[in-house]
C-alpha cells in the first residue's frame, strides 16, 4: 500500500491532513504530560529532588500517602505512554496510505469516530465487536 491510500478504507492524503495535524499536537501534548508525570513520580517532592531529607515523613500513614501518590503517578504514566504509542502508530499509518482504514475488516472508518478518538485502529462495529469479547 503506497503513500496514495490504496487500501480499500484509507483515506487519501488530503483527506487524511486534518488529523494529521490533530495528532501532531495531540502527541506533542502527551509528550509533555508524560515528561512530567515521569519527573513527578521519580521525584516524588522538591525536597527529595533538592536532597533535603531532614523533613522526610516519619509516620506510617504519611509514607502510605506518599506511596499510593507515586503508584497512582506510574499508572497514569503507563496510560498516557499507551496512548502515546497509539498516536505514533495512526501518524505512522498515515505516512504509509493507511490510515482511515479498520484493521480487522478493512472498511472505512467513519470520520465521526476518528473525530473523537484519532488514533483509533478499528471500526465501531469492529471496535464494539472486540469489546464484547473482550468481557467474555
Amino acid at each position: 500500500m503506497g503513500k496514495t491510500g490504496s487500501s480499500k478504507g484509507a483515506y487519501t492524503a488530503e483527506e487524511a491532513q486534518p488529523y494529521l495535524q490533530t495528532l501532531r499536537v495531540l502527541r506533542a501534548r502527551l509528550v509533555g504530560d508524560t515528561n512530567h508525570l515521569a519527573d513527578g513520580a521519580l521525584n516524588r517532592t522538591g525536597r527529595e529532588a533538592s536532597g533535603d531529607l531532614s523533613k522526610m515523613p516519619i509516620h506510617m500513614a504519611d509514607i502510605g500517602s506518599d506511596n499510593y501518590e507515586q503508584e497512582f503517578s506510574l499508572d497514569l504514566l503507563a496510560a498516557e505512554q499507551a496512548t502515546l504509542a497509539e498516536v505514533d502508530s495512526a501518524l505512522a499509518r498515515i505516512e504509509s496510505g493507511e490510515y482511515g482504514a479498520c484493521v480487522e475488516c478493512g472498511h472505512r472508518i467513519k470520520k465521526s469516530r476518528l473525530n473523537a478518538i484519532p488514533y483509533t485502529h478499528y471500526c465501531i462495529d469492529c471496535a464494539t465487536k472486540r469489546d464484547e469479547e473482550s468481557r467474555g
